[in-house]
């Protein structure tokens, strides 16, 4: 799935992103009568009004510790994957795989980490297809392969990408495919139009491959502006989810173009939220990192690129946006169990792969001090009560919105 547009070679390349843009918004709601008629846009400018949500109001919340009586469910890393029935966790140190049931308990575990052709060197990403037990394993180091295994560690088979593939994010579309994010944007077009790009565009190649052997079902070329959006001349890439899963698809973000898009289930794309002034044009650069779209709100998260020597490289701004209103608010997220906790529901927290919610990690020494201090109640104060900060995990929330 592509975009096609002539460039004339007088014309600015803000207006050519313009009518990209449009042609786009054309093409989506035409095809799209009975959901996001209406484009919603995030003038990050305007210094929006603070809004009061209490989580409990709008989600159902549950904490849960993993079980860690049996030593080989003892592990130093957090969650990878949330399905309807399992938390899937990995371990840093060890390598790894684990499985806990929704309260906790160990399932089944697994460590296939190696050098072999049927072993992963360290896991990056990791999706679990309960269904079929099929837990999908891509291994750092080589990008181009995912092992998949079931949920005791038997081989399965292997999906092997297209030579110059780096993948930074590994989502579940359906239950035949996968949505992968190319980060190495400068690789050998997977499309089949091989023209080069016009001078001062490249492109983000969003691809659905097949679980069963990896062959490529679907392109998605999102072209934006050529701009960097690391946190210094050398540093590293900037803080971007360029895909999150959401009852009605998947959210595509491509922070340079300053849209996110929906690929809906029914594999129709149509643009959902775009961000005002154009990334390019301003000067720190401001930019729109995807949001998170659950029961009547959608959850953004703002960086600014700033590079001064001694800052932040990137403050960021939590706001929020009411579907029903369209009123747009800054964040103040209250847990009733948590007395004076910062809480924001952002991309970067949320999990990637959680289909009706999210899951956030609550440190467990900060936990034991807000214990000292009273300032826990419910079941949250029940379970950090009978925890050893030496001896323990974190304890998580899992938010499940109505």
């Amino acid at each position: 799935m592509k975009f096609d547009y002539k460039i004339d070679s007088g014309m600015k390349i803000e207006t050519v992103l313009y009518l990209f843009f449009l042609s786009i918004f054309v093409t989506g709601c035409s095809s799209d009568k009975q959901s996001h008629e209406v484009l919603s846009c995030i003038d990050v400018r305007k210094n929006y009004p603070e809004k009061e949500i209490i989580l409990t109001d709008i989600a159902n919340v549950n904490y849960v510790h993993l079980n860690t009586d049996n030593d080989d469910y003892l592990y130093k890393g957090g969650i990878r994957c949330v399905t309807k029935n399992t938390i899937v966790v990995y371990d840093n140190f060890s390598g790894s795989v684990l499985f806990f049931s929704k309260d906790g308990n160990p399932k089944s575990r697994f460590n296939r980490k190696g050098q072999g052709p049927e072993e992963y060197t360290m896991a990056g990403r990791i999706f679990f297809d309960e269904f079929a037990d099929d837990v999908f394993v891509l291994s750092i180091g080589n990008n181009e392969i995912v092992l998949v295994y079931s949920s005791t560690g038997e081989y399965k088979r292997k999906l092997v990408l297209p030579q110059g593939t780096y993948v930074n994010s590994l989502v579940s579309f359906d239950n035949e495919s996968l949505f992968i994010y190319n980060s190495r944007a400068d690789f050998k077009r997977m499309a089949q139009d091989e023209k080069d790009l016009p001078i001062g565009l490249f492109y983000a190649p969003f691809v659905r491959i097949s679980k069963i052997d990896g062959r490529i079902l679907d392109v998605i070329e999102l072209y934006g502006n050529k701009i960097s959006l690391k946190d210094g001349p050398n540093g590293p890439a900037g803080r971007t989810t360029r895909i999150i899963k959401c009852n009605e698809g998947i959210l595509l973000c491509n922070p340079e173009n300053d849209t996110v898009f929906l690929y809906r289930n029914d594999k129709v794309l149509i643009p959902v939220m775009c961000k005002t002034p154009l990334v390019h044009t301003m000067d720190p650069m401001v930019y729109l990192n995807n949001c998170v779209d659950e029961g009547n709100y959608q959850f953004m998260e703002i960086f600014t690129v700033r590079w001064e020597e001694g800052a932040s490289p990137f403050p960021v701004k939590y706001l929020m946006r009411d579907k029903r209103t369209g009123e747009v608010f800054r964040q103040q997220i209250i847990l009733p169990d948590y007395k004076g906790k910062d809480f924001f529901i952002s991309p970067l927290q949320s999990g990637l792969d959680y289909e009706n919610g999210f899951w956030y990690e609550l440190d467990l020494i900060e936990l034991k001090q807000a214990y000292e201090e009273n300032k826990l109640s419910g079941k949250l104060k029940d379970i950090v009560a009978t925890l050893s900060e030496e001896e323990d995990n974190n304890v998580f929330m899992l938010v499940n919105f109505e």
